[in-house]
């Protein structure tokens, strides 16, 4: 997500903030992540305030992969609107290849999330989709999309559902740093998940 959509995605200010949460709860949880960046030469790169929570990089080509189990990001440029390139299915297979849950937020809903939840599906892959993490310009974009996702058979959820499933046990010794994270404040969401139509 950039800068440059403040002004014109609905409820930005509430995406940025569950984007930071679920980024800080993945590196938390030692959970790799893929970004990608939709034609940046035109439309820019990604949002400083996201580079800043944003997991250690992926190591460099020819280094040895990280260990399972440990926080890594990697982002790359893309024209497709789908997330899935073949850098990103190459990525993916040759070090992410145990990976078989995806949890998937970005913008728009109805367009590079909605492709991208249809080509994971295609791969076998579980996705989850972050309702409060998922947005388009205009609001029936969006619910279209999450009610055609959800058809397809992507799970809906929240940032918050999702990182406490993933914690599993307020033994766990990520739970404090989870919690701490839910019960920060946030602003107000910005849409139902109720259609138009």
């Amino acid at each position: 997500m950039r800068l440059q959509f403040r002004n014109v995605i609905t409820g930005y200010p509430s995406l940025m903030d569950t984007t930071r949460r679920t980024l800080r709860g993945a590196t938390t949880l030692g959970m790799p992540v893929v970004a990608t960046e939709q034609y940046p030469k035109a439309l820019g790169h990604t949002a400083q305030e996201l580079m800043e929570v944003m997991p250690p990089p992926f190591p460099p080509a020819g280094s040895p992969p990280p260990p399972v189990g440990t926080s890594h990001h990697r982002v790359f440029e893309k024209t497709l609107f789908s997330m899935m390139t073949p850098e990103v299915d190459a990525h993916m297979t040759q070090n992410l290849g145990h990976v078989k849950q995806v949890l998937l937020l970005g913008i728009e809903a109805h367009v590079c999330v909605l492709q991208t939840t249809l080509d994971l599906l295609e791969r076998g892959m579980e996705v989850h989709l972050l309702v409060d993490g998922i947005s388009s310009q205009k609001e029936h974009d969006r619910a279209v999309a999450l009610q055609r996702m959800a058809n397809a058979g992507a799970f809906l959820c929240t940032s918050e559902m999702a990182l406490f499933q993933l914690t599993r046990d307020a033994k766990a010794p990520t739970f404090k740093a989870i919690s701490a994270l839910a019960k920060e404040p946030k602003p107000q969401p910005f849409m139902s998940l109720r259609s138009n139509l």
